[in-house]
């Protein structure tokens, strides 16, 4: 929870420097479990999208309104972090575009991702594990 914290306290929009692969999938699991509970909230709490498609009837959305906040709140200390642990590996923050090039950039992403970061000194900083 720590980690988290940090991430949000000391980095929400820290594009610079480095990040540990414990830093970004602590940071990954606990987005993952506060959005799941905002999902269940706004289910419990009758605040999902409904959208009214003619042909097709009512449609219901799986989530609502605290999810869609959660996502705001979010979406610049993941770029940050997801930036920063690239950075790590020695990449520029730009590889993250390479998970949208069809079938092969999730998974070269995600290779890059789970790659041990580089051992000393890089062009983005010192070792976060020194």
């Amino acid at each position: 929870m720590e980690i988290y914290l940090k991430v949000l306290k000391e980095n929400y929009v820290n594009f610079n420097g480095r990040a540990r692969r414990k830093e970004f999938w602590i940071f990954q699991l606990f987005l993952i479990i506060i959005t799941g509970i905002c999902t269940v909230l706004d289910n419990v709490l009758g605040t999902v999208v409904v959208i009214d498609g003619s042909p097709f009837g009512r449609i219901v959305l799986p989530y609502g309104w605290l999810y869609f906040l959660c996502g705001i709140f979010h979406f610049l200390p993941s770029l940050s972090v997801l930036v920063r642990r690239l950075h790590d590996i020695g990449k520029s923050g730009w590889w993250f575009l390479i998970g949208y090039v069809p079938f092969i950039g999730i998974v070269w992403l995600l290779y890059l991702l789970c790659k041990d970061g580089d051992h000393g000194e890089n062009s983005f900083g010192n070792n976060p594990k020194a």
